[in-house]
């Protein structure tokens, strides 16, 4: 996942800490706009492996420190509800400024409850999502519970959240109050999913009941089975991401036919997580990876995976339209390969040699000579002879 920094300026004129996400090739699809949670801050890791199963899927993705949380500036206790939202506002325009507007905008539990009353008020966007959210703000009132007393008699008090020290003031509790979230909702005209954990026991599963009730069509709804509030297991939060953008991709403009040499075009990635990869072509994108026992993720298939499978599917795909001219009964085309490095001799002594075993299975009413005949055919696949030819790979530094 390619990544930048950047800052902007809040409505009181302190400058937000924001870090935008690109997919491998830079040339993102849409645009989307991440809101982390109550006292969080853009660094979590849920946040960031959503962030990458996005730009996997050819969004870039924009996260940011809300007023007084993480590397933005400012006083969280001089913040509320109502300023997170003119927050993620400024951000939109930044985002608007360094690529275009969001087209999709997220919220983690608080956050969801900002995207949707910010939603309306950006024209760009098209899909809003939820994750954890509660169905109306005052909820996040229940973290200092005990502290209301003190809050409503002197104005100002410490409580934890999280296990860490906030100063909340009393105009945040007046806040809160004020807002009526689900009936900003019914007014709302964007696509919603909304996410949930059945087992989320700081925002309970009856929020996403009153979310989705309130909603308009088009909405969906995705339980996210066994997750905690804070989505702290990776397998979580990178399900959440994937769903996230399929089905975001559903609600944003359609893409323009590209040009003979952006059909051309693959780009791979590498960044600092081990050996995951990104891999963007024009339309399409997917993940390499390692092994966990030699020091990768496992996120995807291996680079020999891959080579094999470029293999597998143009044999098969020639099977297929050679059959198809021909007018035989091909019904399917199944081709197993797997890759090994055998010891061979010759006039030099001992060499190492690449091997790909190839088995191919054909399905259909087909007599010997024609299957003989596809046999033969199989090594002619583009793919097969380019393995085959002279090659030349020209590297240069970009």
């Amino acid at each position: 996942m390619r990544s930048q920094s950047l800052n902007f300026t809040n409505a009181e004129g302190e400058q937000l800490s924001a870090q935008l996400a690109l997919p491998a090739d830079r040339k993102p699809r849409a645009c989307a706009l991440f809101a982390h949670c109550f006292t969080c801050n853009k660094n979590l890791t849920a946040i960031h492996n959503i962030s990458r199963s996005l730009t996997s899927a050819g969004f870039a993705v924009m996260r940011f420190d809300f007023t007084g949380l993480g590397e933005s500036e400012g006083e969280f206790a001089d913040t509320n509800f109502s300023s997170n939202v003119e927050d993620l506002i400024a951000a939109a325009d930044k985002l608007a400024e360094s690529i275009e507007s969001p087209s999709v905008l997220i919220g983690h539990s608080l956050g969801g409850a900002a995207v949707l009353m910010a939603a309306g008020q950006i024209d760009s966007v098209k899909a809003v999502v939820t994750i954890g959210t509660p169905s109306e703000p005052v909820h996040v009132a229940r973290h200092f519970d005990e502290h209301i007393e003190t809050l409503e008699s002197e104005g100002v008090s410490e409580v934890s959240i999280g296990g860490r020290p906030f100063t909340v003031k009393k105009q945040f509790l007046d806040d809160v109050r004020t807002v009526k979230l689900q009936d900003r909702l019914r007014a709302l005209r964007k696509a919603i999913l909304i996410m949930h954990s059945p087992v989320d026991e700081v925002v309970g599963i009856d929020n996403a009941r009153s979310l989705y009730e309130a909603a308009l069509h088009p909405k969906s709804f995705i339980s996210l089975d066994h997750a905690d509030h804070l989505l702290s297991r990776s397998e979580d939060s990178l399900y959440a991401g994937t769903v996230i953008g399929a089905w975001a991709s559903r609600y944003i403009d359609e893409q323009e036919e590209p040009s003979l040499e952006r059909r051309k075009q693959v780009a791979v990635r590498t960044g600092r997580e081990k050996y995951t990869t990104e891999i963007q072509t024009a339309r399409h994108s997917l993940i390499a990876d390692e092994p966990a026992k030699v020091g990768g993720n496992d996120f995807g298939p291996t680079p020999y995976d891959l080579l094999l499978a470029s293999l597998g599917a143009c044999t098969s795909m020639t099977l297929r339209m050679y059959a198809d001219r021909k007018g035989w009964d091909l019904e399917a085309v199944t081709v197993h390969l797997r890759h090994q490095r055998e010891h061979g001799d010759d006039l030099e002594g001992k060499r190492s040699i690449d091997v790909i075993e190839r088995e191919i299975e054909l399905e259909g009413e087909l007599d010997e000579t024609q299957r003989a005949r596809l046999l033969e055919i199989a090594d002619r696949c583009p793919v097969h002879k380019t393995l085959h030819n002279e090659l030349e790979v020209r590297t240069t530094l970009g």
